[in-house]
């Protein structure tokens, strides 16, 4: 039996989500399964959203509601400053148009770092879209769109956000689909400095999300819920030491030089992906990226 949030006010609530674990994950298909090392992290996390955030306790999924009264998320309690972040979701399904679920990353800051994965629903029958984007020191304008090659409603996908000194990887299943190569020392922004709170959330994006706002949300299909399951964390965990979280060590396994790059299969497996359900880059949109204000990066190596 499932537990549901009594609604206060402020909306930012404690409650006890997924058990979340700390678990070693592949960052390189190299890495064997038996290498892995289980670290037990704080299940105490926040929440907003009264009784849309629903987790019921036999099968440890938690379920976030959108509704005509609002949306709903939640939270880790700590911050982390690189590292590798993944959870299995299950999305909207049937007509999902106008709706967001997002997982996502981000600092208090005002000039805040943010790394997102946001899911952009559809009408019936047409593939969900999600987005990516990086804000660094309050930057943002970095979005890629891509289609989804499979019903994401239909069954949980693992998502991940892998993040060192080097680059920013985001996978599905274990599928890279977007490198972001860390050029601060060409003056181009990267998350590096501020430690960062991993958030879930689904709320009313129909302004813009689907067919760039022209599809609305209907809400004779409400209560929108999203399923979530498997927070995985592997970090460093924000103790105030930035040293500490940029040092390569046994801990710090991320931040070896063998992840510094994709292995040859990876870059074959995002080739692919970006060949085939690529359907915007912000490097390709001349209103954003012009000869008036060119984005460096998009002229750099992004893997």
């Amino acid at each position: 039996m499932g537990f549901r949030m009594s609604p206060l006010s402020p909306m930012l609530l404690m409650l006890c989500v997924v058990p979340v674990m700390a678990t070693r994950l592949r960052a390189t298909r190299s890495r064997a399964v038996d290498e892995l090392e289980v670290v037990n992290f704080t299940t105490e996390s926040f929440g907003w959203g009264g009784r849309d955030v629903n987790t019921a306790s036999e099968s440890q999924v938690t379920y976030l509601t959108l509704n005509e009264s609002g949306g709903s998320g939640f939270g880790h309690n700590d911050m982390f400053l690189f590292g590798n972040v993944s959870m299995e979701i299950k999305l909207i399904p049937g007509n999902s148009a106008g709706t967001v679920v997002a997982f996502y990353l981000a600092s208090s800051q005002l000039n805040r770092d943010e790394v997102d994965i946001m899911f952009l629903g559809n009408v019936s029958g047409q593939p969900y879209t999600v987005q990516t984007n990086i804000y660094a020191n309050g930057l943002d304008n970095r979005k890629e769109k891509m289609q989804l090659w499979f019903d994401p409603s239909k069954e949980f996908h693992r998502y991940t956000v892998f993040w060192n000194m080097y680059h920013i990887v985001f996978y599905v299943d274990d599928i890279p689909i977007r490198v972001h190569k860390n050029h601060a020392v060409k003056g181009i922004p990267f998350p590096r400095r501020q430690p960062l709170g991993v958030y879930a959330t689904i709320w009313n994006g129909e302004q813009w999300a689907t067919q760039d706002g022209k599809v609305k949300i209907d809400w004779t299909q409400a209560p929108f819920i999203a399923s979530f399951r498997n927070l995985r964390i592997d970090a460093c965990s924000w103790k105030g030491n930035r040293r500490f979280c940029k040092a390569r060590s046994v801990t710090n396994w991320w931040n070896k030089r063998r992840y510094s790059s994709l292995e040859d299969s990876q870059k074959g497996q995002l080739q692919w992906a970006r060949d085939n359900f690529l359907i915007y880059d912000y490097c390709t949109d001349s209103t954003i990226n012009n000869s008036t204000s060119p984005m460096l990066e998009c002229f750099l190596p992004k893997y």
